[in-house]
């Protein structure tokens, strides 16, 4: 089943068809009969929804989502994080709504990090409901128990206290969420891989036409320090003539440090890896960022595991590595180091412990917004302000009708 995964992946991101293997083209016909049913079913959605059969709600606080047409592999999770802490440190708290998809590592990585702040995060398939239950336990900015100062926009917010009432949600993976109103719409892309060969699920990579950017806010391209100066331009013009008024942002994974796997609350240099032999392990949907960013750091050797993105680590997964931890210990007469991602580690911290006695490291990275074309970190946040003030300001001149009234 995973080398089935990772044939049908390479024929999404394959523009070529003659450098497939015989194998990969025998599969192109019925991915191409699934790739047409999926359409059918998302022209159906669709039409409920723009018929009004599918309702759409709105929620009484800002809801800003973060999705992608794509493919895992876009930068979501890295970008929920900093729109979270961007929002807290303004004096927001942000309740983030995952779905916990394949055991929930994003979700268990975004409590870790955010732990001790203001930010929330609920996890279920029902957003609605999700909100609903943490609207009850908490509250939020604009109910009717709230004061008319506490409703009051972004800049007295930041002046006031500490509250636990949510003041806006953040909607993970929302792109595709259509039964939530949306007051801001931002899409990830992966840089390296962009669209792959531009066909819809599961002959491609989309999970909706290109043209569905037209409802977007702001289009982010993540990975884009690996990427080349004409590349960012030929995707700045792809995407502004799909919609001129789009905001593109790009974006970079920088590494900060390494931990142990055993000890979550070590900080280990990135000049440890100098100069010495790594193997890459990886279920995620960019290992090629992974393993070039490991390569940029230094090391003397980089080698890399790959599985499909969330794929849940077995023993027979740890005999594999172990096999190739000791071809490489070997070949190069140095015994190699084993980095992994955060949210592989996430998924299931103990299991990368069968590994012993060979070191595992984690990779602790952090999103930062590039300054490419005039679009930086400072333009990125000023829109994210005018979208809460805007919205938090007509929920305060509703319920002042309705105290009116």
């Amino acid at each position: 089943m995973e080398k089935l995964k990772k044939s049908v992946i390479e024929i999404a991101y394959s523009r070529d068809h003659a450098k497939l293997s015989s194998l990969q083209r025998s599969l192109i016909p019925f991915l191409y009969m699934a790739s047409s049913l999926y359409k059918l079913g998302l022209s159906l959605r669709h039409h409920f929804y723009l018929y009004g059969i599918c309702s759409k709600h709105r929620l009484p606080v800002p809801v800003i989502s973060v999705g992608n047409l794509t493919w895992g592999g876009n930068g979501k999770t890295p970008m929920v994080e900093f729109i979270a802490l961007w929002l807290a440190s303004s004096g927001i708290s942000p309740l983030i709504l995952n779905r916990g998809y394949a055991g929930g590592d994003e979700a268990k990585m975004l409590r870790r990090h955010l732990a001790g702040s203001l930010v929330k995060v609920g996890i279920g398939a029902d957003r609605r409901a999700t909100a609903a239950w943490y609207f009850n336990k908490y509250g939020y900015v604009g109910s009717r128990s709230s004061t008319l100062t506490e409703k009051h926009c972004l800049e007295q917010a930041r002046n006031l206290p500490k509250s636990e009432k949510i003041g806006a949600i953040i909607l993970d993976d929302g792109m595709q969420h259509w039964s939530l109103h949306h007051d801001l719409e931002i899409v990830m892309f992966n840089g390296i891989t962009l669209w792959g060969n531009g066909q819809l699920l599961p002959l491609g990579p989309l999970r909706e036409p290109l043209a569905a950017l037209e409802k977007a806010d702001v289009a982010i391209v993540h990975h884009a320090n690996l990427i080349s100066a004409q590349r960012i331009e030929d995707i700045i013009i792809t995407l502004r003539k799909i919609k001129d008024s789009l905001t593109v942002v790009f974006t970079e994974m920088a590494p900060s440090f390494f931990f142990e796997v055993t000890n979550i609350n070590s900080r280990i240099s990135l000049r440890t890896l100098s100069n010495r032999v790594v193997l890459c392990v990886s279920a995620i949907g960019s290992a090629d960022a992974f393993v070039q960013t490991m390569q940029k750091i230094g090391a003397y050797h980089v080698d890399r595991l790959d599985f499909t993105d969330h794929h849940m680590f077995q023993d027979r997964d740890m005999a594999l590595i172990k096999i190739k931890l000791e071809e490489l210990e070997k070949t190069l007469a140095s015994k190699p180091v084993i980095v992994v991602t955060e949210k592989d580690f996430d998924r299931d911290p103990a299991i990368f412990e069968n590994l012993h006695p060979y070191r595992v490291l984690v990779l602790r990275s952090q999103l930062k917004i590039m300054n490419i074309r005039g679009c930086n970190e400072d333009r990125f946040e000023e829109l994210l302000e005018k979208t809460v003030r805007v919205k938090l300001s007509s929920v305060m001149r509703s319920s002042e009708l309705k105290v009116c009234s």
